[in-house]
């Protein structure tokens, strides 16, 4: 006997009020919206916070953003009612929105954002239409799947292009620790400020991967970390960088990146100050570093990054900061703007 399909939802909106010490969402019970022939209803069950929801919450966002909109981005949830026309999913699948629902294949020319230019999945359902989903592998929990669209595509992305053998910088300040550095490289310390990890060598032991070695670059007990980068790698330089800093990191990373070697920009986590990039143009070409700034990714991406989870049975759960219910949304996402989390913190519905 087919369920009856929901009609209303709980969903928590920003309050859009940045005084320190309010409350920065709201839970609202609303109408779902309307399933069109190509719309997909998903059943949230888990929904991970990151530190852009907190900044978007504090009126941090560089960029505008719709009004009292639904926060979060990356959420993992079940299948529970689809339009006629649906051929890519079916109900019971698991399945997750992509970050920016205009990036398909990777060449589209518009964006747009979730919780930023549209709603995102803070609630206990959400509607898309089928070619914004992709299916989430089967073999994780709801908790670890929802570190996947966001989180995980984006470290996935960064390192689009390595190589075996390669080696990749991945920065965490410790004021904001665990999002990307972690997702990407699962042996990071997670006090360190600079990681230097070698690439993950071929499986090994019944499908196990040996952890890389990491080596520490004290960033604030040492400020010229770039050059004991370069000595770890006898001058050369690192392959890629994993830069979350923004202007007061970016310059000493592309100093310490080999030349031709890549630089992926995935956050702006420090203190801006644009005086710092006085030397950015000119170590740019001296180095012939490809900057590239990293939004997640495209739903090929997100496709691919699935694919090889599946393939390689990887668990999350030693990346997993706390788990929050969901009516703790507001307390979650303080939590996240302090900076206390090491890992990843999920909602759970």
């Amino acid at each position: 006997m087919t369920q009856p399909q929901p009609t209303t939802r709980q969903a928590f909106r920003r309050t859009d009020d940045h005084t320190p010490g309010t409350p920065k969402v709201k839970l609202v019970t609303e109408a779902i919206p309307p399933l069109s022939p190509t719309g997909v209803m998903i059943k949230v069950h888990a929904v991970s916070l990151n530190y852009r929801d907190a900044n978007i919450a504090n009126g941090g966002n560089p960029w505008p953003v719709v009004p009292h909109g639904i926060p979060c981005n990356d959420a993992a949830g079940e299948v529970v009612a689809i339009g006629e026309r649906v051929k890519q999913l079916a109900i019971g699948d698991r399945a997750a929105p992509i970050v920016d629902t205009e990036n398909i294949t990777g060449r589209e020319s518009t964006r747009s954002w979730l919780a930023a230019d549209e709603d995102g999945v803070l609630a206990d359902y959400i509607v898309f239409d089928e070619h914004k989903l992709c299916k989430l592998p089967t073999y994780l929990d709801w908790v670890q799947a929802s570190l996947i669209p966001c989180a995980g595509v984006t470290a996935w992305a960064a390192l689009k292009d390595m190589e075996i053998g390669q080696t990749v910088l991945i920065q965490g300040l410790y004021w904001r620790r665990g999002h990307v550095r972690a997702q990407v490289g699962a042996s990071c310390r997670s006090e360190g400020d600079h990681d230097l990890l070698e690439r993950r060598k071929a499986a090994e032991n019944e499908g196990a991967v040996p952890q890389p070695p990491a080596i520490d670059c004290e960033l604030f007990q040492n400020p010229e970390w770039h050059e004991e980068v370069l000595k770890l790698t006898e001058g050369a330089g690192v392959d890629i960088v994993v830069e979350v800093g923004g202007s007061s990191t970016l310059v000493k990373s592309m100093k310490c990146t080999r030349r031709g070697g890549i630089v992926s920009q995935v956050g702006y986590l420090s203190k801006q100050n644009t005086s710092e990039f006085s030397e950015l143009l000119s170590v740019l070409i001296d180095r012939r570093v490809i900057l590239r700034g990293i939004n997640a990714g495209s739903k090929q991406d997100q496709d691919d990054l699935c694919a090889a989870l599946s393939a390689t049975q990887i668990q999350f759960d030693d990346i997993i900061d706390s788990v929050y219910p969901f009516e703790q949304a507001d307390e979650a996402i303080e939590y996240i703007w302090q900076g206390k989390q090491v890992g990843k913190l999920v909602l759970r519905l």
